[in-house]
Formats: C-alpha cells, structure tokens, sequence
C-alpha cells in the first residue's frame, strides 16, 4: 500500500497528511473558515449582481457579444480589407453603436475587422458595405437596412439572457 503524501491546507497554508485523498484542509477550523469563506464568496456576487446598473449591464453584454463575434469570424478575413485577421482583431458595427444603438447586438451589424480599418480608418465604411452583402445575403441586408429606425428596449432580465445566450453560444462554438 502507498504511503500518503502531504498536503498544503487551502486555509492556513500548513503541510498536514490527509485521512482522505478528497481532504483539502487540515482541520476543522480550517474547514469551518474555508466554508465561511465560500459562503462569504457566494453573497458577494449577489450583492455586486444586485447593485450594478443597466449601463453597466449593457457593457457586459458588449463584452460577451464581442468575444462571440471574434469566435465566429476568427477563420474570416477582414471584412472590409479582405486580409487574413490575425490573433487580435476587432468586432466592428457597420452601422455604429453610438447613432443606431438598436444594432448595436444585431449579429449581421457586426463583423470581424482589423484594428487597422476599424480604428485607423474608422470603419472603413465604403469597402465593409460591399463586402457585407456578400456575408449575410442580399436579402439580410434590406432587413438590416430596415432595422436602422427600430429603438433598442431591454430591460435587465433580457440583457441578462442574452449575456447568458451569448455564454452558450461561446461555449459551444469552442467545441
């Protein structure tokens, strides 16, 4: 039979040898702080989820709608240059965030472009509309033209859905 190794206690830091293979710490004191601790953990992401505004929801939202979008577009090139994207890449509107706020989590508003025509040449606007109708259909592209006018109105459940969608979406695209 084996002899058990020592273990370091996730509480105190202290070497101790285990009764169990599963025992991570080196007592019940240690135990009980450890599990005030998790308790402790648990009511400070409620009270933080509580307390954040629907600003600060929506830029969550942003961020997981981004990652997603790098995903999806990671083996595209650049939509409005055609060059291959490298490792870091932008997630760029066609239409921009700040004048159609409506688009701004419309999945054929956006694309993934290079730093160089997203932020040095501000979009690139006249070569991403050429390309952008070849990527999501003809057809797509009147609905998202049509779409302009539309007013954005989510409340905080469904931004928290579709930060929970997107996690999905991200989930299964890494797959």
């Amino acid at each position: 039979m084996r002899s058990i190794k020592s273990k370091k206690c996730k509480e105190c830091g202290g070497n101790f040898t285990p009764f169990k293979t599963t025992q991570v710490v080196c007592g019940a004191k240690c135990a009980a702080k450890l599990a005030e601790a998790k308790v402790w953990k648990e009511k400070k992401k409620v009270m933080i989820e509580n307390t954040r505004t629907r600003t600060e929801w929506l830029s969550l939202l942003q961020i997981v709608f981004n990652k997603y979008i790098r995903l999806r577009d990671a083996n595209k090139p650049c939509i409005s240059c055609d060059r291959p994207l490298g490792a870091k890449f932008d997630a760029g509107h066609f239409f921009s965030v700040g004048r159609y706020p409506n688009l701004r989590f419309c999945e054929d508003n956006v694309h993934g472009q290079c730093v160089h025509c997203n932020q040095h040449l501000h979009g690139n606007h006249l070569e991403y509309n050429e390309r952008i109708q070849h990527r999501i259909s003809a057809f797509n592209y009147v609905v998202l033209m049509n779409k302009r006018g539309d007013a954005l109105k989510l409340t905080l459940d469904e931004i928290k859905e579709l930060i929970k969608v997107y996690k999905l979406k991200i989930k299964e695209h890494g797959k």
